[in-house]
C-alpha cells in the first residue's frame, strides 16, 4: 500500500546527570565529577525512496537515546546515538506543535527536528575559591518533542493525466522500466509510480475522475502529487465518444482543487491512436485545436507513432 500521509511523535534522548565525585588521593581533594553526555538529537533525512513513510503506517512514536551520566576522575557521559528518520524526497514536514513547517526537495538533505538535552554539569565545574569541595550535581535536561505531520508530494518534471484505464501506465512502461500495473478496468494504478526517461522524471499519476477535488472516486489523494510537476501530459483515449468533454472533466478538477495546476505547461496525447481510422483521428485534433495545445497522437505498439512524444521528452531538460 501506497502511504504519503503519516502524523509521528518524535522524542529526543534526555541528556545524562552529572556526578559528585572526589580526588581520594591524601592532601589532594577534590571534585573530579564527569558531565553528563548531551542527549541524542532526532533528524529527517530525504531519500529516493517513495514508500519511505509506509514504516510510519504501525510505530507511530520514535525517541533517540539517553546521554550517559557523568563519571568520576573527571570522566564525561558519553553522548547519546542521534536518531534519523528517512521520508521521500518531497516530504512537508509540520511541526503541530509549534506550527512550522519544511520542506525535504533533494536526496541526503537533513532536517533536525528534536534537539537533544543538555547533560548535567559534574561538580567539577561548581568549584571556586570559596567552595572547594562542591556536593551538588546538575540533572540532565529533558530532550525535545513534537509531533509531525508528514505529507509527500512527489517531484517529477512530467505528470501523466487523465482518466482511468486511458493508457497512461503502458506508455510509462513502454518508455521506461517502470513496472506500473496495466489491466483493462478502472483505477488499476491505485498509487502513483515513477519512470525515468534518460534523466527526465515521468510520473503516472492515477486516474482521476468527475468530483475527484471533492474526494470522489480516489479524491485528493493524489491531486496533490500532480502540484510538484513542471509539465502535464494530458491523456486522452482516441476512442472515446467525447474526448473534448474528457479533457474539460480533468480540467475542471484540477482548476478546483488548485487554479495554478491550469497554468503548467500542457501536452494533449491521444492514447491508442492506431484503434480509430485516420480519418475519425483528424477529426479528433480538429475539434481539440481550439484549446492550443500540442496535440501529439500515439500508440506503444507503433514505433513510428512514439517517435514525435519521445521528441518532446528529448527536449525537456533535466
Amino acid at each position: 500500500m501506497f502511504i504519503d500521509t503519516a502524523i509521528i511523535k518524535v522524542k529526543a534522548g534526555r541528556g545524562g546527570d552529572g556526578v559528585v565525585a572526589f580526588n581520594g588521593v591524601k592532601m589532594m581533594l577534590g571534585p573530579t565529577g564527569g558531565s553528563g553526555g548531551n542527549g541524542g538529537d532526532v533528524y529527517l533525512e530525504a531519500v529516493a525512496d517513495l514508500g519511505a513513510l509506509r514504516k510510519y503506517r504501525r510505530i507511530k512514536s520514535f525517541t533517540a537515546e539517553d546521554g550517559r551520566a557523568g563519571r568520576s576522575s573527571f570522566r564525561d557521559g558519553r553522548r547519546g546515538a542521534e536518531l534519523t528518520l528517512q521520508v521521500p524526497r518531497g516530504t512537508f514536514v509540520k511541526n503541530l506543535i509549534t506550527n512550522t513547517w519544511c520542506e525535504l526537495t533533494t536526496v541526503g538533505q537533513r532536517l533536525l527536528v528534536a534537539k537533544g538535552g543538555v547533560g548535567g554539569r559534574g561538580n567539577f565545574h561548581f568549584r571556586s575559591s570559596t567552595n572547594t569541595t562542591p556536593k551538588g550535581a546538575e540533572q540532565g535536561l529533558k530532550g525535545e518533542e513534537c509531533t509531525l505531520e508528514l505529507e509527500l508530494k512527489l517531484i517529477a518534471d512530467i505528470g501523466l493525466i487523465g482518466l482511468p484505464n486511458i493508457g497512461k501506465s503502458s506508455f510509462l512502461n513502454a518508455i521506461t522500466n517502470a513496472q506500473s500495473p496495466v489491466a483493462d478496468y478502472s483505477f488499476t494504478t491505485l498509487e502513483p509510480h515513477l519512470g525515468v526517461y534518460y534523466g527526465v522524471v515521468i510520473a503516472d499519476i492515477p486516474g482521476i475522475i468527475a468530483g475527484a477535488s471533492h474526494g470522489k472516486g480516489l479524491g485528493i489523494k493524489f491531486l496533490r502529487h500532480i502540484e510538484r510537476t513542471r509539465v502535464l501530459f494530458h491523456f486522452l483515449d482516441a476512442g472515446s465518444g467525447d474526448p473534448l468533454l474528457d479533457y474539460k472533466v480533468i480540467r475542471a478538477e484540477l482548476g478546483a482543487y488548485s487554479p495554478a495546476l491550469l497554468e503548467k505547461p500542457e501536452y494533449i496525447i491521444l492514447s491508442r491512436a492506431d484503434n480509430v481510422s485516420e480519418a475519425r483521428l483528424k477529426d479528433i485534433i480538429a475539434l481539440l485545436k481550439p484549446l492550443k495545445r500540442t496535440i501529439i497522437p500515439i500508440s506503444i505498439l507503433d514505433e513510428a507513432l512514439l517517435k514525435p512524444i519521445k521528441k518532446v521528452l528529448n527536449s525537456i531538460t533535466v
